[in-house]
């Protein structure tokens, strides 16, 4: 128990020296599910030890959203409360830092209408937009973390009680953030030294397209002329360095908007908010996706799709080796955050701004002229495999392999 105890603390730590690198007398905004009120308590506490000025907690409740997807009338999804969009937005200004816990029951709304669930979405994503830009630019700092819930450890963990089943996931989720080690800290900034050298060397090739092939996706990505590779951490307007998830295994940039084109298939479930979309198929023709299939949640990916013009197009490639940690638990999460850093990926959706040089100083208009996708959402979905090989096209038509057998081979 005891060891169980030093490493929530270093956990907590870990968030906010590595994660947001909290700077004194900074603000700290933590989004927690109920059900985690005793980590994020933890997580507060460290912070005011760490200097922070104030930490405010947005708590939500699982079991009351479900109330009123099931009760509330149709109208009341249509609308976000403008008073909590303008608040965040007011601390992001401010220069707040955020960190988010994700732990949600996968399936929590497999019984309500896709189409509710949609218009709930689509409002709360156009109330955030202003906010979202503080996120998507890096202008703050910002980290997605997760700790077990309940739900959570026993989708992932089935045959086994829900109390060892909780006690599986703290131990996968401890050895995969690399807490149980004896300095965390010095642990994570040796992983982010390796993430580093595989950006500059994807940087200085400046590819002008990626063509990833397994048996079960064939798919052909151009490059914006500008575009940047990040992963591991990056710097926030005040250039305080911060890792925006963790686990992080990534190493991601954006795709010009209409240059995909081919066929793909995910390999891991994709929960997306409180859905399950499995066995899904992509048929992208100048960038856009043309057709689809899915064996699970074909109309809540058919409504994700039908967000606004953005959602249909491509905002995101990352590379993950299959060879890694995550891939290596030989675990499937149910949880974007790891399931993500697992797999090789694609995000659904708006691209982030700092994969172009200059990006952040751009507007919609100058980003969109420069390829880069707009869009309400951005949904990580996962495409890589063991199988899966890569081959990077310079503009002097020099080709390299990336990817050989799901692995690095750089």
């Amino acid at each position: 128990m005891n060891n169980f105890n030093e490493n929530i603390k270093k956990y907590a730590s870990l968030a906010l020296n590595v994660g947001v690198n909290i700077q004194n007398g900074q603000t700290l905004i933590i989004n927690s599910p109920i059900e985690c009120a005793e980590f994020t308590r933890i997580v507060a506490k460290c912070a005011y030890e760490k200097g922070a000025k104030n930490v405010h907690v947005r708590w939500s409740d699982e079991d009351l959203a479900l109330i009123k997807y099931l009760n509330a009338p149709d109208e009341a999804f249509d609308e976000f409360p403008k008073w909590e969009a303008d608040g965040l937005e007011e601390l992001a200004k401010n220069g707040a830092a955020f960190i988010s816990i994700s732990a949600s029951n996968p399936e929590l709304l497999k019984d309500v209408d896709s189409k509710r669930i949609a218009a709930a979405n689509k409002a709360r994503s156009l109330a955030l937009k202003n906010y979202r830009e503080y996120i998507m630019n890096s202008t703050v700092s910002w980290c997605v973390i997760s700790i077990p819930t309940k739900a959570w450890a026993k989708k992932v963990f089935t045959d086994v009680s829900e109390d060892k089943a909780i006690q599986q996931l703290w131990d996968s989720i401890f050895k995969i953030v690399r807490v149980d080690n004896d300095d965390p800290i010095k642990a994570w900034n040796d992983h982010l030294n390796k993430l580093n050298h595989r950006v500059e060397f994807l940087n200085n090739k400046n590819f002008k397209s990626i063509h990833l092939k397994s048996k079960v996706t064939d798919l052909t990505i151009e490059l914006p002329k500008d575009h940047l590779w990040a992963g591991g951490g990056e710097y926030n307007a005040k250039n305080t360095y911060f890792v925006a998830n963790i686990p992080t295994e990534e190493v991601f940039t954006m795709p010009f908007k209409t240059g995909i084109n081919g066929i793909v298939k995910n390999t891991k479930p994709f929960n997306y908010g409180g859905n399950l979309i499995d066995g899904f198929t992509l048929t992208f023709e100048d960038g856009k996706v043309v057709d689809f299939k899915a064996e699970v949640g074909y109309e809540t990916l058919k409504k994700l799709l039908e967000t606004d013009e953005g959602a249909s197009y491509i905002g995101e490639l990352a590379l993950v080796a299959y060879d890694s940690p995550i891939s290596n638990s030989n675990i499937v999460f149910y949880n974007t955050l790891f399931d993500e850093n697992a797999s090789c990926h694609l995000a659904f959706g708006m691209a982030y701004p700092t994969c172009i040089k200059n990006g952040t100083e751009m507007n919609s208009e100058e980003l969109q002229k420069a390829g880069a996708n707009n869009s309400l959402i951005h949904e990580d979905f996962m495409i890589g495999s063991a199988d899966m090989n890569i081959i990077g096209e310079t503009h002097e038509g020099e080709k390299i392999q990336i990817f050989k057998n799901g692995n690095w081979s750089l």
